[in-house]
């Protein structure tokens, strides 16, 4: 992929991963288009990205992504580059009493999973006409293997699945969509604080691998101990889990 002269969207662009997406973009010399639940977040992420463009926009929510398809159509009709990264998770034992386990896995699969699907099938013709385009769907080394967050690793084992069935379906009418898959350990940001995120690798490394695989057309970009966790996982699933979870009671 051409990584210089596309117009990008990255939901939940204004911290950790997706602003350091949107950093090296812009600093590439694409256009840039970021998304935030909040108003206060945006104009503080774009202070950070001259040039940058922001919507107010929460993917959960059905009507704002509806003015967010439209806005796009109506200004930005040459988006090429869509990459969903906006997530939720919740720190919470499988085992504790009322807990709502399902009310928190609701809200994980629902901004995880479900609502790139429909963000997906909305821009889906806007990208089909272009000459190049991309999705980027951003899951997690939780993908293959379950760590501590149960229900958040179950949304996104789901996002790996339907990533590599689009990807399929886009391949057989030889479409000129390319769906990529970016797969991160546990990064330091202030969204995986909860879970020892400080103990993660920096947010710009994620995203500088991105760059580097995106370049290459690799379609599942596995950084940094995802890669091992990856090769553990084909030859020693049982391995493999005992690794994601060492440290859990």
């Amino acid at each position: 992929m051409n990584t210089k002269n596309n117009t990008v969207i990255i939901s939940g662009g204004t911290a950790g991963i997706g602003l350091e997406l949107a950093k090296l973009f812009a600093e590439y010399g694409n256009k840039v288009i970021i998304t935030g639940r909040t108003k206060e977040r945006l104009d503080k992420a774009l202070q950070l990205l001259p040039g940058a463009i922001g919507i107010q926009c929460d993917i959960s929510k059905p009507e704002d992504t509806g003015a967010l398809i439209r806005e796009i159509e109506m200004k930005h009709g040459e988006v090429n580059i869509l990459i969903n990264n906006a997530g939720a998770a919740h720190v919470y034992n499988l085992l504790t009493e009322n807990i709502n386990a399902e009310e928190k896995a609701r809200e994980e699969m629902l901004t995880n999973y479900l609502s790139i699907i429909r963000l997906n099938e909305k821009l889906l013709p806007l990208l089909q006409a272009q000459k190049e385009s991309a999705i980027v769907n951003v899951s997690s080394v939780v993908a293959y293997v379950p760590g501590k967050l149960a229900t958040y690793s179950a949304s996104k084992a789901a996002l790996h699945s339907y990533t590599q069935s689009l990807r399929i379906a886009l391949d057989k009418i030889a479409s000129t969509v390319k769906v990529f898959e970016l797969m991160p350990p546990l990064v330091d940001t202030e969204f995986s604080a909860p879970i020892g995120g400080q103990n993660g690798i920096p947010a710009s490394e994620v995203a500088t691998r991105f760059m580097q695989g995106f370049r290459e057309n690799e379609l599942e970009i596995r950084v940094g101990k995802t890669e091992d966790i990856y090769h553990s996982y084909l030859s020693n699933p049982a391995e493999a889990l005992k690794m994601m979870n060492q440290d859990s009671k």
